[in-house]
């Protein structure tokens, strides 16, 4: 089992919930980090379901959004699915801005998007 500094993850059911250690994700080398996490959880641990939660994100760069996307093509590639959830309003709006809402499927809560996958 990897050691991961930048993410807490746990099990629900099929799903990988993954929540972030930081609130503020802007530093280019904790995103490389952040995203070599997110990456290895499909690469490595052939997890398919991934829920990211962003409860505690405050800020995050476009750097990082560029991560997102990334990690959505490998999920997709691997034939699974990538919930995003607890959105700040102010980070919902870069994804709105940016039409990235309508690539990710964002749910309000945790809740929510743990029953969009149906499992």
């Amino acid at each position: 089992m990897p050691v991961h500094r930048r993410l807490e993850i746990s099990e629900v059911g099929t799903v990988t919930v993954v929540r972030f250690v930081d609130r503020k994700i802007l530093d280019a080398a904790n995103i490389q980090e952040l995203g070599d996490e997110l990456f290895g959880l499909v690469e490595t641990d052939n997890r398919k379901n991934l829920l990211l939660n962003f409860s505690n994100v405050e800020f995050m760069s476009s750097a990082a959004l560029n991560k997102l996307i990334v990690l959505n093509k490998k999920v997709q590639g691997a034939g699974g699915k990538l919930r995003l959830s607890n959105l700040r309003p102010e980070i919902y709006d870069v994804f709105v801005i940016t039409r990235l809402n309508t690539v990710f499927d964002i749910k309000s809560d945790e809740a929510d998007a743990l029953a969009a996958f149906g499992g």
